[in-house]
């Protein structure tokens, strides 16, 4: 009984030790495709992998997705940031590039003022305007300390806007010429006035605003003065108020006087008196005290 069970054992193991040598030489031989049992292997572990690494995979992304949003929730926040920056250098950039086109235009005004007649400007910022009946003001920010006296002319770009009426400080009063009043002993002094391409042909006395139709009144002209609709009237310069050159206004109509000894001329102002946010003072060594 011991023997033959001996002789089983043999038996099992001689047989398992010539599969094992079938085995590896079938295994390490070089074949095309793969056994069943290979096969089998392979197709079970894959579809074992596939079941557990799809879910996984999806909550690993879900993950990775969260990850993702946050950073371009902070990518956003900064985009954000950045536009607002944007927004407001370039509307500092615009208010900027304004402000330096209209120093252009103010240097070239200047430049070719002094080009002509060698007058100082002296710019200056509006502070305030007052438009009570009877009190058309405004206040620049140039003072005492800057040189301004009494009665020096201020102006536009375009024209003659009034005359310097008070002194502080830092800050002066102007008249406008809208105050102008040949009746009110407190309006600013006369103008001595001439024509472009006329001068010393044609003169006359800016001595008062028309308030109803907005129109200078230029009187005392004498009877044959070439002085016509449409010229362009200037300072005179004639009494050193005011300096010569300055433009004040364009002929509308010229009307003989009540005795025909002398005409008037209706002047249409150069100046809008409106919306001024810079004005120059007229500067001249003859007008320091």
């Amino acid at each position: 009984m011991f023997k033959l069970f001996n002789n089983k054992r043999l038996f099992i193991l001689l047989i398992t030790l010539v599969t094992f040598i079938v085995l590896m030489g079938f295994s390490l031989g070089q074949r095309k495709t793969l056994s069943w049992p290979e096969n089998f292997l392979r197709d079970t572990t894959g579809f074992v992998q596939k079941l557990f690494y799809k879910p996984a995979g999806y909550v690993a992304g879900f993950f990775q997705d969260i990850g993702t949003l946050n950073e371009l929730a902070e990518e956003n926040q900064r985009l954000k940031i950045l536009a607002a920056q944007y927004a407001r250098d370039k509307a500092q950039f615009n208010f900027i590039k304004a402000k330096n086109e209209q120093y252009e235009k103010d240097l070239q005004f200047t430049k070719a003022q002094k080009n002509m007649y060698k007058y100082e400007y002296l710019i200056s910022n509006v502070v305030s305007v007052t438009t009570e009946p009877g009190n058309n003001t405004l206040v620049i920010d140039l003072g005492a300390k800057d040189g301004i006296r009494l009665n020096m002319s201020v102006t536009s770009i375009e024209g003659l806007v009034g005359v310097i009426s008070n002194v502080s400080n830092f800050t002066s009063t102007v008249k406008l010429m809208t105050m102008m009043d040949i009746n009110d002993p407190n309006s600013q002094p006369p103008i001595a006035a001439t024509a472009v391409n006329k001068e010393g042909k044609t003169f006359g006395m800016i001595e008062s605003y028309d308030q109803q139709t907005g129109m200078l009144l230029m009187n005392k002209i004498p009877v044959g003065d070439p002085i016509a609709k449409d010229d362009i009237i200037i300072s005179s310069g004639i009494g050193g108020r005011y300096p010569r050159g300055v433009p004040i206004g364009t002929v509308e109509e010229v009307k003989v006087g009540q005795y025909g000894f002398t005409s008037t001329a209706i002047i249409k102002p150069a100046a809008g008196f409106q919306d001024w946010k810079e004005l120059f003072v007229v500067y001249t060594e003859e007008r320091v005290e």
